[in-house]
């Protein structure tokens, strides 16, 4: 009894086990679930702290996203734009190479598009500065994301500083040369007069276009090619990977350069398509926010789709509360992370089991609780002959 009372309290209060796969049905509806609660409890939170009305406060988030044409076409943009760079980063992380410098990968590729406008000729044709404006984006964005992707390979460097590390690089790099380019002093560039994509019929549907497109290559690339497959390999495991001859130094550097190619294509959307201009600003943290859409989508470019909608959606909605109730732009990012978290911790319990630990009830251990006599109890002991002295009387 004392020993399993012992062992009792070593045991750790909760036990985390992993489940089995979920039917996908049941993960969508956990899911869905989640997000209701989410934005029933955010409402409920608007009406305590700030008197909003849970009708007003959930028709805030709808008309922000679809309370007019434009708003629409603004939605889906910005779900293309950060859907793209969830894409680019998410090679990286199906081969465990953790990529947090997508922000940097795409900011140097807009400086890059820019530098082009700014000292191209003046003769040059539109279709041509376009094209030298994608060359140079792309170019550049392959150069930042391979430079850690050699240290990692050689010399086994920790890829998330690293890559973290050049975001501050590009940052302060973009600021410099903005610092050039403004002899007034005010490191602001403006919109510039040259480097635009075509307008076919809305000036976000070629932007809108092209994402499509990328969505589905990568979805092939990742899933039905032999370098796919190589990354996967690679994220399960090198030993493996050496094991059956694949080069994991050369995939590497091969997949860091096709996150960094991505990238550069972004950087260069933004550019031609939407600000034509840059500013230490112009990713705007969408780099970070990829992350958790390509993590929530599972590495899988379409289901990054919806991801990526739901985080548009999220903060397009809380952006419009300041507007709508008049509060301070503290309040509509408390209640962007409550969804989020709300999102990311739904994740966990659909993989993950809690187990707690449990004190001894009846019929659960030994002893007269169990229903088992211990050895006091007062049952007949079974007969055994007495053994008699043998010594002299």
């Amino acid at each position: 009894m004392r020993d399993e009372k012992i062992k009792s309290s070593k045991e750790p209060l909760i036990h985390i086990t992993k489940k089995e796969d979920m039917p996908l049905w049941k993960a969508i509806l956990v899911r869905v679930v989640a997000i209701l609660i989410a934005f029933l409890f955010s409402s409920l939170l608007a009406y305590l702290f700030i008197g909003a009305d849970p009708g007003k406060f959930l028709k805030a988030f709808v008309d922000a996203n679809f309370g007019t044409g434009d708003r629409v076409w603004v939605l889906i943009k910005d779900v293309a734009v950060l859907l793209c760079i969830g894409i680019a980063v998410t090679p990286a992380f199906r081969m465990k190479f953790w990529n947090i410098g997508a922000e940097g990968q795409v900011l140097i590729s807009a400086l890059a598009s820019v530098a082009v406008i700014m000292y191209a000729p003046a003769e040059w044709p539109e279709w041509l500065l376009v094209l030298m404006m994608l060359v140079a984006a792309i170019l550049s964005g392959m150069i930042w994301a391979i430079i850690p992707a050699i240290f990692k390979a050689i010399w086994n460097t920790n890829e998330t500083l690293f890559t973290l590390m050049m975001n501050y690089v590009a940052t302060y790099f973009v600021g410099y040369c903005l610092i050039k380019w403004t002899p007034n002093g005010s490191s602001v560039l403006g919109r510039l007069s040259r480097g635009y994509l075509p307008v076919l019929g809305n000036q976000y549907l070629l932007l809108i276009l092209v994402v499509a497109v990328v969505t589905v290559i990568m979805f092939i690339y990742m899933y039905y090619s032999k370098q796919g497959y190589e990354i996967s390999v690679v994220g399960e495991s090198v030993r493996t990977a050496n094991y059956i001859g694949i080069n994991v130094k050369k995939v590497i550097v091969r997949t860091m350069a096709i996150s960094g190619l991505l990238c550069g294509l972004t950087g260069f959307l933004i550019v031609a398509a939407l600000d034509h201009s840059v500013s230490v600003t112009t990713v705007g943290g969408r780099g970070f926010t990829a992350i958790i859409v390509s993590w929530l989508g599972k590495f899988n470019p379409f289901i990054m789709i919806l991801t990526s909608f739901l985080l548009v959606f999220i903060s397009q909605g809380a952006g419009r509360l300041s507007t709508v109730f008049r509060v301070s732009n503290a309040f509509p990012d408390v209640v962007a992370g409550i969804v989020i978290f709300f999102v990311i911790g739904c994740e966990f319990f659909i993989r993950y089991k809690l187990h707690f630990r449990h004190s001894k009830t009846e019929g659960s251990g030994g002893g007269d609780k169990a229903g088992i006599k211990g050895p006091d109890s007062n049952d007949k002991k079974p007969d055994v002959p007495e053994k008699k002295d043998e010594g002299v009387s």
